[in-house]
């Protein structure tokens, strides 16, 4: 159970720290709230185009650390099993 609430600190951490929350909330606002006539569709669509690039990269990364997490967690479920496999072949 300790081990699963670590992944999920880990994963948490992780969210903060390529602040996918943020731009999520943020996606329909403007890159630099610039809000004159002509640049707002401008500002709404590069926005909208750099947040999504940037949240694909993101997903990437965070879909990257929860295969690895999940490797890690068969491997500590799977250890007692491969050292009686180990000793016994």
């Amino acid at each position: 159970m300790r081990f699963i609430k670590y992944f999920l600190t880990v994963n948490h951490a992780i969210l903060q720290i390529l602040s996918i929350p943020i731009l999520i909330k943020t996606f329909f606002k403007p890159l630099k709230n610039e809000y004159r006539k002509g640049l707002v569709l401008f500002s709404l669509v590069f926005g909208m185009i750099v947040k999504s690039s940037l949240l694909f990269v993101d997903f990437i990364i965070f879909g990257f650390i929860i295969f690895l997490e999940i490797a890690i967690l068969a491997l500590f479920i799977l250890w007692p099993f491969l050292t009686f496999y180990i000793l016994v072949l």
